[in-house]
């Protein structure tokens, strides 16, 4: 039994046709020569010694033999040890079976376990366990379960080992209502203080994102151990709460429970999360009072903790006193360095690093690529392909990143046909690049045709790639054909209707802006913030200001964009009173003004010719407002006196700048003093203008209207 007819065959036969060398004559004798050979690490010559025995050894040896060929993942011998078994015992101990189907489960030939477990004229509940713990850690937790429904069915009870294996392959396949049913038996079967098992649930209930569920079970748990801290701390981060997840590894001390390193490494992704640096420094400080800070699992954590906080001298001194420094922490620096636009640093890392990998040169290319170094990047693209063959699906969408910013359109269809040989056309990531890439290039068409070509996969990203790219044109009325089509494929985004309206206020296409935004009422879109600017935006170029202010006014949150949106959809329309009256509004709502909301009300202040209060509000925004003028404003309140012929205002102005008048600046004030027969000041202006353009000297002269 469990062993099939062709392999009894094979022992007859071997017995039949192979001389026997000289064998022990004893079970005694057979069981010492095993033991030496087991002691020495000579599992193949004790199995080969016993299998060729015509004797049988004790069954205590034989569960012995399973349970080292098991740890070795010997399934050769292991068939062995019950080939010779079942060869002298018919019909061995449930428990010896037993042993032999959790052999061949840690061996992973799960139809040899399964076809001696059918055999088996009688089972217990280990035997029920073996198979399903075989189906669970094997990787067929769907199995696993079934395996537990039949073993209820027959009547079986489960023991606590049964239950840790069913729970772990409802981690698995995220089977959240079975697993509320084995939490059930588990109280029915009176295991509610075995440590293992709550540890389990509260994993599982994380798993399946019922958090609250895990931390109710983690609260039942008497004396959690530091599997049952690090569960809780992991699946906290899991579900995107950080600061919980901080919360609970701290908690862990008053417990007087030690960390694992993985928790600690857990602790320090939470806070890197939330760029929580002081508890991310005291989680530092808690690893080297307990001789962690060398830990790789720790370390790498720990410099990408400090990186995303802000404090890359802190992650560079932490790389610099580790005693060996592995590819991991390598790539976190070199990484580091590359996002902080510090790519000369970065790559002087990456040319010291002793071995490097893909993700080594994407972090390198993806610095390049985020500091706009475009043409770097192109370079050490080239060095990479000349120097490794390892590219992956990231490697190839910054590649074509890199030639979208470039306009690059001939080196993204060499990338276009590598993509193709090399079977990465079906990756979405890569398709979208791909699409991205062609669109920013400007070749449509070969973006409309990709689009088609990966009709079988594309996502929303795909349709907003494409929209974008025909909008980016000024083609709104292709890019409303395509919208027309997109609804019947996936449900559109707010982003996508943010670029359908960019579009529409570009190419002051009203009609097609009512239509988007009829589709988003009727449709029952949430009007945020961003889409109400986006809106405000394009009814104000398409000089359509009420509307746009009946879209504000129904807002029912404004912030400082949503309202400089309005207020620059009046400068548009130059409805210089409206704009500050609504400043007045916004200041009744408790909104701080920026510089965007100045420059608005300065542009009020030309439209309507006050100057006075222009000039008032340009001195109030540092004193009053603690807002920098920049050089907008500074142009202005120049537009502003020279516009309405304040020539004087203007000269005292512009000889109190902090900075030296731009060419712009002083054109303008030539040209007022020109028109307004200021002789001083044109005079003055014209030779600074001839000190910045010596090739093309200006003389002052006062036009003859003004003589």
């Amino acid at each position: 039994m469990g062993v099939s007819a062709a392999s009894i065959l094979n022992r007859l036969l071997y017995s039949g046709t192979h001389k026997p060398q000289t064998q022990p004559t004893s079970a005694k004798a057979l069981t010492n020569t095993l033991f030496t050979h087991l002691k020495a690490g000579r599992l193949q010559k004790a199995i080969s010694i016993l299998f060729a025995a015509p004797i049988p050894v004790s069954y205590s040896l034989y569960a012995r033999l399973f349970q080292i060929c098991a740890s070795n993942r010997a399934i050769v011998e292991a068939r062995k040890v019950e080939s010779h078994l079942v060869t002298f015992s018919p019909t061995p101990p449930v428990f010896l079976l037993n042993r032999a189907i959790e052999a061949y489960g840690k061996c992973g030939c799960l139809v040899d376990a399964r076809e001696l477990f059918e055999e088996m004229p009688q089972r217990d509940g280990g035997s029920w366990n073996a198979m399903i713990t075989a189906y669970a850690q094997g990787g067929f937790p769907e199995k696993a379960l079934l395996m537990f429904s039949d073993m209820n069915r027959s009547g079986v009870y489960a023991s606590e080992v049964t239950f840790a294996s069913v729970l772990g392959s409802c981690g698995v396949v995220l089977a959240l209502c079975l697993s509320r049913q084995v939490h059930g038996l588990i109280v029915k079967y009176g295991f509610c203080g075995n440590v293992i098992l709550e540890s389990s649930l509260v994993d599982v209930y994380g798993k399946c994102q019922v958090i609250n569920d895990a931390q109710r079970m983690f609260n039942e748990i008497k004396n959690p151990t530091a599997v049952s801290w690090n569960v809780i701390v992991r699946r906290y981060l899991e579900v995107g709460d950080g600061k919980q997840a901080v919360f609970m590894f701290f908690q862990m001390f008053p417990a007087a429970v030690r960390p694992f390193n993985f928790t600690f490494s857990n602790a320090l992704i939470a806070c890197s999360s939330i760029c929580a640096l002081k508890e991310g420094m005291q989680i530092h400080g808690v690893a080297i009072k307990m001789g962690l800070e060398d830990d790789e699992v720790v370390s790498s954590p720990l410099i990408d903790m400090y990186i995303k906080c802000g404090k890359l001298e802190n992650a560079r001194g932490v790389f610099e006193q580790l005693g060996s420094k592995d590819l991991v922490s390598w790539t976190s620096i070199v990484s580091g360095y590359a996002t902080s636009g510090k790519t000369r640093e970065a790559r002087e890392l990456f040319d010291q690093m002793p071995e490097r990998n893909v993700i080594s040169w994407n972090a390198m290319l993806a610095g390049y690529t985020r500091s706009l170094q475009l043409e770097e990047a192109l370079d050490f693209v080239f060095l990479m392909r000349n120097t490794t063959k390892d590219i992956d699906h990231v490697t190839l969408g910054l590649i074509l990143n890199v030639c979208a910013g470039l306009s690059d359109v001939e080196v993204g269809k060499q990338v276009h046909g590598f993509i193709y040989r090399n079977g990465f056309f079906s990756n979405l990531v890569v398709g979208n690049a791909l699409l991205d890439m062609y669109g920013k290039c400007g070749n449509l068409r070969s973006a409309r045709v990709w689009f088609y070509e990966i009709s079988q996969w594309r996502d929303i990203v795909s349709w907003n790639a494409l929209l974008t790219s025909y909008a980016r044109h000024g083609m709104s009325e292709q890019a409303m054909t395509i919208f027309s089509e997109m609804p019947w494929e996936t449900r559109p985004s707010k982003f996508t209707f943010g670029t359908l309206l960019a579009a529409c206020a570009n190419t002051f296409s009203l009609e097609h802006g009512k239509q988007i935004h009829g589709f988003m009422i009727r449709n029952g879109y949430e009007m945020d913030i961003v889409i109400r600017g986006a809106l405000v935006d394009m009814y104000s170029k398409c000089r359509c200001l009420d509307y746009a202010l009946t879209v504000f006014k129904e807002a029912a949150s404004r912030d400082v964009i949503l309202w400089n949106s309005i207020i620059f959809a009046c400068c548009h329309n130059q409805r210089g009173g409206v704009i500050l009256e609504l400043f007045g509004l916004m200041e009744e709502e408790g909104i701080k003004a920026d510089h965007v909301t100045f420059q608005g009300i300065l542009l009020a202040c030309i439209y309507e010719g006050l100057v006075e209060l222009g000039t008032w509000y340009f001195n109030s925004m540092s004193n009053e407002y603690c807002v920098m003028p920049r050089l907008e404003h500074y142009e202005c309140m120049i537009e502003l006196c020279n516009r309405y012929g304040h020539i004087d205002e203007l000269e005292k102005f512009v000889k109190r700048m902090p900075f030296e008048p731009t060419v712009p600046m002083l054109t303008k004030v030539f040209d007022a003093c020109r028109i307004h027969g200021h002789l001083r000041l044109g005079e003055w202006a014209a030779e600074r203008l001839n000190k910045l353009n010596p090739s093309m000297p200006l003389i002052f002269q006062i036009m003859d209207g003004e003589r």
